[in-house]
């Protein structure tokens, strides 16, 4: 997928390429994780849609729930929703930096004479 060690890295516009398909898969995480909040809080706690948008979005940002679950199903929701948030932060992180760190360690190894041609 990747370019192998000892070529040539790829050229800026490839790389804008890649990120930007590595930046839509981690928005797209993003979304899908935000409806499933979305979804749990209207479920468990019977929020209206624009508070369960607020509570999931604020969770996924690592601010904390606004409204407090006040029925068993929306406590243990939150907990779990809270400790996903978490993992997904890590993920996306991870999706997003993963070409930038590929390329700057890439070219910090690359050398210039021994380079087989592409």
């Amino acid at each position: 997928m990747w370019e192998k060690h000892g070529t040539r890295p790829i050229a800026f516009q490839a790389f804008a390429r890649r990120f930007a398909a590595h930046f839509a898969l981690a928005a797209a995480m993003v979304a899908v994780s935000l409806g499933g909040g979305m979804l749990g809080y209207a479920y468990f706690e019977g929020l209206a849609w624009p508070d369960a948008f607020l509570n999931a979005a604020m969770l996924l940002g690592g601010m904390g729930p606004v409204d407090n679950p006040q029925t068993f199903g929306g406590k243990i929701f939150a907990g779990c929703y809270a400790l996903y948030a978490g993992v997904l932060f890590l993920a996306v992180t991870a999706v997003v930096l993963g070409p930038v760190v590929h390329r700057v360690l890439h070219r910090f190894h690359w050398d210039e004479t021994t380079s087989r041609p592409r």
